[in-house]
Formats: structure tokens, C-alpha cells, sequence
């Protein structure tokens, strides 16, 4: 479960995220092409990654298209 996600425009880059994944702190950018660039941490297990991906893809939808 992805918790305490938080976000952050960053013009022109996209938008900037944190959140903590088993009690892992993961950091990054997000893109505007929907591109995810991973910051924290440095490898991530391709399990993980799929779903992390898709979480942040959906919770990035809500957040910045559907709340305005």
C-alpha cells in the first residue's frame, strides 16, 4: 500500500512526487506524457515497479486532472 503521497508541479518537468512503499521513502518525476523518471529508490523490483507505475499513473490522474 502506497502511503502519505504527495505532489508537486514543477513547470516545464511535470510534476514531482513522494510517497512510502514498505516503509521505503520513493522519489520522483512525473511527466506530463504520463512517463514516470525514478529518483529514491535507485532499483526497484520489477514486481514492485509494475505496480508502484500503476498506482502512481492513477493516483497522478485523480489528483491532477480530475481535482481541477
Amino acid at each position: 500500500m502506497i502511503q502519505h503521497f504527495q505532489w508537486k508541479e514543477r513547470p516545464p518537468f511535470g510534476w514531482t512526487f513522494t510517497f512510502y512503499y514498505k516503509q521505503a521513502r520513493h522519489k520522483g518525476t512525473y511527466q506530463k506524457d504520463g512517463k514516470i523518471h525514478w529518483q529514491l529508490p535507485e532499483t526497484i523490483p520489477p514486481d514492485d515497479k509494475s505496480f508502484l507505475e500503476t498506482a502512481v499513473h492513477d493516483l497522478m490522474l485523480y489528483h491532477v486532472y480530475e481535482d481541477h
